[in-house]
């Protein structure tokens, strides 16, 4: 599944992300908002599940090649990250949905997919 195919199964909104970032492969999921665990332990082309919404999460995002960040519970992105994104080729999608339940569904459009 690629990072649009989660969008779209999800209902996510793009906050931040170039068409070439949605195509990008989904290998897992990881939630968490501890940025230095996040860092040691979100896996290469995993969707991320947090509220950081702040350029830390940027930089960790970027550094681990996670596919995407996605902030859960409608948690706003701030601007200074916003442009991070952009310029670092990270993707940030948003959700109403509590982590649990967002990881609940990108688990099972993952387990779909075989």
């Amino acid at each position: 599944m690629t990072v649009l195919e989660l969008q779209k199964n999800c209902g996510l909104r793009v906050l931040a992300g170039t068409c070439s970032n949605m195509e990008t492969g989904i290998s897992g999921c990881y939630a968490g908002d501890l940025l230095s665990w996040a860092m040691s332990r979100l896996g290469k082309n995993e969707a991320w599940i947090t509220v950081m919404g702040n350029v830390n999460a940027i930089g960790v995002a970027a550094l681990t090649g996670c596919a995407c960040i996605i902030l859960c519970d409608n948690a706003p992105l701030d601007e200074d990250a916003r442009a991070s994104a952009l310029k670092h080729g990270v993707t940030v999608l948003q959700s109403g949905e509590r982590a649990y339940r967002l990881a609940l569904r990108i688990d099972a459009c993952l387990s779909d997919r075989g």
